[in-house]
């Protein structure tokens, strides 16, 4: 598994009153809402999309740091490391924002 399961566990406690799924993804585990990408667990943290009006919000929070692809930054989407995603408040604040921008998105 390329993944933390504990982290995993703590991601679906914390989306237990949205209806999401969960799809394998890029050697982790992708939670979708509304078929959007909402937040993920991969190995050494998770990611969360925040849209863009949200990353200077989430940057700010200790523990995230831009989401890179190929070498590139991910506009919206910000990693999380192992710490951060393990601490509750820190993990909550990342996920409210994230949770407010997929929730504006139209459903797929």
């Amino acid at each position: 598994m390329a993944y933390d399961e504990g982290l995993a566990q703590l991601m679906r406690d914390d989306l237990a009153g949205e209806e999401v799924s969960e799809r394998r993804m890029f050697g982790g585990l992708a939670f979708l809402l509304n078929g959007h990408m909402l937040c993920g667990v991969h190995r050494g943290g998770a990611m969360f999309r925040v849209g863009k009006p949200n990353e200077a919000a989430a940057l700010a929070i200790p523990g995230a740091a831009p989401m890179m692809f190929t070498g590139k930054p991910m506009g919206g989407m910000v990693d999380f490391s192992d710490e951060a995603t393990a601490d509750d408040a820190l993990r909550g604040k990342v996920m409210a924002l994230a949770l407010s921008f997929v929730k504006s998105l139209p459903p797929k």
